[in-house]
């Protein structure tokens, strides 16, 4: 039996002759595209109408290249400000330090220039640590009795007056403030000459000028110097300045506070000063010459 397809499967030309025909039209189009550009226009408009699809295909991957730009300039942005902020850091460290030292050499320029206008020898020292005793005002420093500190020493800053050696060790050495409680000087007014006695105040960082007569001439601002009567103190190292004078006619003496001009809680370093020569107040070598020429002519007389 013979069996026919039906009209409407119509089958046309046989596939390898369709191919030789797409292939040969493949052919000429490409040789006459390549002679005379007439597919250019085409290329134009379906690269335009394919721009979309290809932002489309290429958005994700864009956005991931972004991503990771954005997260690495952040890390680098983060390492450099933590880099900064350790170079700020030892920068200031760094300031400070030569601030310290610029304050320290500072000092002891001054020092220095105070030694060269002091009499006698002096030994350069160091404040370790204050006293331990609240109600006291004394510091510690480093030098003891190996270095030649003995009791009794003044001890001064490139200002003035500090204290006085009241504790020797062989290492170390104990330093009474002359704002101490328990502490006196003998002073005189630079002004006029007026002598009296500075004691450490109940404060401990003033002093007082202490048994002065109502009417005595201390005015304020005047600079009160050790007068050397105690010998211990050479004469003429500034003490204090008087701040504040207080005048009643109801009491016999006048109160009369003055503000050391050392640096009593400032300075580091300090001078440990000889003391000085004790100086008599009179001297009898008058008196006796007059006796012995008394009895020079007595023993004339007799003969």
């Amino acid at each position: 039996m013979e069996h026919t397809p039906p009209q409407f499967f119509h089958r046309g030309p046989a596939p390898i002759a369709r191919l030789t025909f797409f292939v040969l039209l493949s052919v000429f189009l490409m040789v006459l595209d390549a002679r005379f550009r007439y597919a250019e226009p085409l290329r134009q408009v379906l690269a335009i109408a394919a721009y979309p699809l290809q932002q489309i295909a290429i958005a994700p991957f864009a956005a991931l290249a972004r991503a990771r730009e954005f997260l690495a300039s952040q890390a680098d942005l983060r390492e450099q400000n933590a880099a900064l902020r350790t170079q700020k850091l030892r920068d200031a460290e760094d300031l400070l330090t030569l601030e310290a030292l610029r304050a320290e050499n500072e000092g002891l320029r001054r020092l220095l220039a105070a030694k060269e206008q002091l009499p006698g020898d002096a030994i350069f020292a160091e404040i370790v640590y204050a006293g331990r005793d609240p109600f006291s005002r004394k510091v510690i420093i480093d030098r003891g009795a190996q270095n030649g500190v003995q009791p009794g020493q003044p001890v001064v800053d490139a200002n003035g007056v500090l204290g006085q050696v009241t504790r020797v060790q062989p290492l170390l050495a104990e330093v009474t403030l002359i704002v101490d409680k328990d502490h006196a000087i003998p002073v005189q007014v630079v002004r006029n000459g007026l002598r009296g006695v500075v004691f450490g105040s109940g404060d401990g960082s003033t002093l007082e000028l202490r048994h002065m007569a109502s009417n005595a001439e201390v005015e304020v601002g005047d600079l009160l110097v050790t007068s050397g009567l105690d010998g211990l103190y050479p004469r003429g190292l500034p003490v204090a300045r008087v701040a504040k004078v207080e005048r009643d006619s109801a009491y016999a003496f006048a109160k009369i506070v003055g503000q050391p001009v050392a640096g009593t809680t400032q300075h580091q370093q300090v001078l440990v000063l000889s003391p000085a020569t004790p100086t008599p107040l009179w001297s009898d070598e008058p008196e006796r010459a007059k006796k012995g020429g008394r009895a020079k002519r007595g023993a004339r007389r007799g003969e």
